[in-house]
């Protein structure tokens, strides 16, 4: 019996890591919105089975990641320009407010524990660098500890549910622009410090302006006339020539071999 239960938290914990590979993969952009995956070749990059890989896969349909579609198969998810406007324009009122929220309802150590999580995000080189500002999901995320800190139970269904793991794609793309990083760092560290004054006008006044600034590198690409973030998705198969250095998929992604000899480090 014993052995049985070992075997499958084993099971588990593997499917838990190609989740999250794939998941940082979407994120980070390595795997684009709108792309089409090849289950041969990420279960040939990641070094795994079938088996995991189609139940990570089911698990990041179900956080809205990755879309299946009929006859063409799995795809990374993508939202047009125009609908991730509209998004972050309630983001921007519903998050203000949970900050809000947040400086009433967080206890003094959650706030402490929020500012150290930023002191770890500084240590990033991508951010020291200037390339880029990524979060790991939930805990690990700032926004995600002052949603849930509001103890705003609608709150937290609107903004952590579907969504949630959808817009950190963009979240990211947004911290990209160069400069950005460091600002959006700065701009945490000034919510975080109305957090701590019990300032709720001041907090959710810093959370508003943070979003606003993320908001204006999409309008940017708005006013440029830039094409839908989701135009892939919406073209249909991949019309670009093949590449002879492999698939997409298997060149990104990456073995999960180095990443579980990084947890180790």
């Amino acid at each position: 019996m014993r052995g049985m239960l070992d075997d499958k938290v084993q099971a588990q914990s593997l499917v838990d890591v190609v989740a999250e590979r794939i998941e940082a993969a979407i994120i980070s952009g390595a795997l684009e919105p709108g792309s089409r995956l090849s289950e041969q070749a990420l279960a040939a990059s990641l070094g795994v089975s079938r088996g995991p890989l189609r139940e990570a896969i089911r698990r990041l349909e179900g956080r809205k990641l990755l879309q299946r579609t009929p006859n063409i198969g799995v795809r990374v998810a993508a939202l047009t320009l125009k609908d991730l406007n509209e998004i972050l324009q309630v983001r921007e009122a519903l998050e203000g407010m949970a900050c809000a929220l947040a400086a009433q309802n967080m206890t003094d150590d959650e706030i402490v524990a929020l500012r150290e999580l930023l002191d770890q995000h500084q240590q990033q080189k991508s951010v020291q660098e200037g390339k880029g500002y990524y979060q790991e999901s939930k805990d690990f995320d700032f926004h995600f500890r002052i949603v849930t800190g509001s103890r705003n139970d609608r709150l937290v269904q609107m903004l952590c549910g579907d969504l949630y793991y959808l817009l950190r794609i963009y979240r990211y793309k947004s911290s990209t622009k160069p400069g950005r990083a460091m600002k959006a760092l700065q701009e945490h560290k000034e919510i975080a410090a109305a957090l701590a004054r019990r300032d709720a006008v001041a907090a959710e006044q810093r959370m508003r302006e943070h979003l606003r600034n993320a908001r204006a590198y999409v309008e940017e690409q708005l006013a440029a006339g830039a094409a839908d973030i989701g135009a892939a998705a919406a073209a249909g198969p991949d019309r670009r020539p093949a590449r002879k250095s492999g698939p997409r998929s298997a060149r990104r992604v990456g073995s999960l071999r180095p990443a579980a000899a990084e947890r180790r480090r």
